[in-house]
């Protein structure tokens, strides 16, 4: 089914695209509500998912699963960093163009039937840090047992992604039929075109150069790459989740690094903080709203500060629609000089570009999976790390 999911994503949103006029009201709202309960349901399963596959991962990689998850976390903070420094220099020169942009209008958008909503038990983060944590101590202290549990879930985890496999066509038609129907991706060609044009240039020439990279700059590697990462990035497009598009991340990535044990432990702990699509919209949408309102441009050295800070609160951000933009208001406020008003058409146009911003935080995890499969491939990560393929 993997093999045939970009066709039948991109069936299901062309056939809503040219239906959807002729669709009642009232058939869309109920599609929509539809997909808001199985993004419930996708939501609820994740935790368990998480914990698992960090468990099955830190387990077989033994005790040194510490110094690999240090690594990985010093690796994510690393890319994030360069992320943000990159788009001050889109941003500046955005900055200095004569371009303006406009909150864009109320619209009373599609409202769900009806509302049923999973009880979340446990946070994902809490779910990524005790599997990590149990998986070291566990093996360190009683290793057989570590390894059963392990098996175990390795059979609960297949099963599980099976079934999430299933429900993701029918949970990506309703969101886009509130897409079209809200009029968000005409908003999107019609009134923002320039500044959407130069955040997707920025963001996939850094994230397609990190593919050429991973892949020794050969372009039928690269484009397979690509190819394999597809399926997450549009459904990371309807939903405009990434944590609901984890599993065919995973998928992608694992058939990108063929299977690398570590692909297990990057995907999974990248999900929520790894947001390369995120680090260049955000200041790239600060340095237009900034000139729109005629504020001055930020030096280096207090932008430097703010990407610090940004960085920072991305272990804070939850991988859901509009979750990337409202932890980091208060950081806009206090080192961009942003106001009440600059606050609200930021989180407007985060949100109007949300889709956007998502396949590229999807299609860069990919990346980094690729990146982080390559680093692990030297002599000397293997002298210290001693990775073995389960």
């Amino acid at each position: 089914m993997f093999k045939k999911m970009p066709f039948i994503l991109v069936f299901l949103i062309l056939l809503v695209a040219s239906l959807q006029k002729f669709i009642p009201v009232s058939f869309l709202a109920t599609c929509y509500a539809l997909s808001l309960t199985l993004k419930s349901v996708i939501i609820f399963l994740l935790p368990l998912v998480i914990f698992m596959l960090l468990f099955k991962t830190t387990a077989s990689l033994s005790s040194k699963a510490t110094k690999i998850v240090l690594f990985l976390l010093i690796g994510i903070c690393l890319s994030n960093f360069i992320s943000t420094l990159i788009s001050y220099v889109v941003g500046s020169g955005i900055y200095h163009l004569n371009l303006s942009i406009n909150l864009p209008k109320d619209q009373v958008g599609l409202l769900p039937s009806f509302s049923y909503e999973f009880p979340k038990l446990i946070a994902n983060d809490f779910a990524m840090f005790s599997g990590l944590f149990s998986g070291i101590v566990l093996s360190l202290l009683h290793k057989e047992l570590a390894q059963k549990i392990s098996s175990f879930f390795d059979r609960w985890i297949e099963g599980i992604l099976k079934f999430i496999l299933v429900l993701i066509p029918p949970f990506i038609i309703g969101f886009m039929m509130k897409l079209i129907h809200d009029k968000v991706i005409e908003n999107i060609i019609l009134d923002y075109a320039l500044i959407f044009l130069l955040v997707a240039l920025a963001q996939y020439a850094y994230i397609f150069s990190l593919y050429l990279i991973a892949n020794n700059f050969k372009l039928r590697s690269f484009l397979s790459s690509i190819k394999n990462m597809f399926p997450a990035a549009i459904t990371g497009f309807g939903s405009m989740s990434s944590a609901a598009a984890l599993p065919l991340t995973l998928i992608g990535a694992e058939k990108n690094t063929n299977s690398s044990p570590l692909t297990k432990l990057v995907i999974p702990t990248t999900v929520n903080i790894h947001l390369i699509g995120d680090c260049f919209a955000i200041p790239i949408f600060a340095f237009a709203i900034m000139k729109s309102f005629g504020a001055l441009e930020p030096t280096f050295l207090s932008y430097l500060t703010f990407a610090s800070y940004f960085v920072l609160a991305k272990f804070s951000v939850a991988a859901i629609p509009g979750g990337g933009i409202i932890v980091m208001l208060p950081i806009l406020e206090a080192h961009l000089g942003f106001t009440a008003e600059m606050s609200s058409l930021i989180t407007a146009l985060y949100i109007l570009f949300d889709p956007i911003i998502t396949t590229a935080n999807i299609s860069g995890n990919g990346s980094f999976a690729m990146i982080i499969h390559k680093i692990s491939s030297l002599q000397f990560f293997k002298q210290s790390f001693i990775i073995k393929k389960s």
